[in-house]
């Protein structure tokens, strides 16, 4: 079916699966790089903005007029949250373990219904709220574990990314405009930290194609597609695409690294990705069973 002929519902299901599959080969691509955390920041970030500027000219050559990059004071805001976002992602990735990181960051949803019932008035339904009750049980199992091991900062920041993503899709959701290119022009925050806390001593990675390859690639694909799809969904069923990242990345990470995930973020983690595919499929069997694409 063509992408014009969905509707806006589906629109914002195959946008945030897209963005989601290329979200899930990040960690992977930051530990195969093998750098400094801030190195890794840093290159990551600048490729990523300089991709995004190469293609906003292009679009500027073909097109002849400039593409919405920042819709106004709403962009600006999702800018500043996307970028701390990488930020606290990657300090996450860095002092915790990466089952720890995938798993916490999916409560990203969570958050999302609240945040959506506090600012937008959307009241989360009955069976969101008892969702987020066992999804706490999970969360409180993962960084309890994480504590015991000397992972608490790390599990916090995770922690904090779920919070600050669901901030960002919120306010977008909040805009209903165009938010593609912010969080891609947003790298520019944490390029520019990574870099003045990198460059003094120079740059270290090891393998810097796997990360420019992320930056560039990898990161405009998911970026873009997981901030447009708060014009089309509600905030929480953007952060369960998140899920895809939580379910992928720790069978990567075990597949290249042979890395085992701790026995208790096994448990906490399969708490958590139960309770959201069960929400998941609960709303899905709500939806009308067949959906008329909206009139052009």
């Amino acid at each position: 079916m063509p992408l014009p002929t969905l509707s806006d519902h589906r629109k914002g299901l195959l946008l945030t699966a897209i963005g989601g599959l290329a979200l899930s080969m990040d960690i992977p691509l930051v530990r195969l790089a093998n750098g400094d955390m801030w190195s890794i920041v840093g290159m990551r970030s600048i490729t990523t903005v300089v991709v995004t500027l190469v293609i906003v000219c292009l679009i500027r050559w073909i097109k002849g007029s400039w593409p919405a990059m920042v819709p106004g004071r709403a962009g600006l805001v999702a800018g500043g949250l996307y970028g701390l976002s990488t930020v606290t992602f990657l300090l996450a990735v860095f002092n915790t373990s990466t089952a720890n990181v995938v798993f916490i960051v999916a409560f990203n949803p969570m958050f999302g219904a609240l945040l959506s019932w506090l600012f937008l008035k959307e009241r989360p339904s009955m069976s969101t709220l008892v969702t987020m009750m066992v999804m706490i049980l999970g969360v409180g199992m993962i960084v309890g574990d994480g504590l015991s091991g000397g992972n608490g900062f790390g599990d916090a920041m995770a922690l904090l990314t779920a919070l600050v993503l669901a901030g960002a899709i919120t306010v977008g959701r909040a805009s209903r405009r165009a938010m593609g290119f912010v969080p891609l022009l947003a790298a520019v925050l944490p390029a520019a930290l990574g870099l003045a806390n990198a460059l003094p001593a120079g740059l270290v990675i090891d393998n810097p194609a796997w990360i420019i390859f992320n930056g560039a690639v990898l990161m405009p694909v998911s970026f873009w597609c997981l901030a447009s799809g708060p014009r089309y969904l509600s905030a929480p069923e953007v952060g369960m695409f998140y899920l895809l990242e939580t379910i992928l990345a720790p069978i990567w990470i075990w597949l290249i690294f042979s890395e085992t995930p701790p026995v208790m973020t096994l448990i906490g983690g399969s708490i958590l990705v139960t309770a959201i595919m069960a929400h998941s499929l609960w709303m899905v069997r709500r939806q009308p069973a067949t959906e008329q694409a909206p009139a052009v």
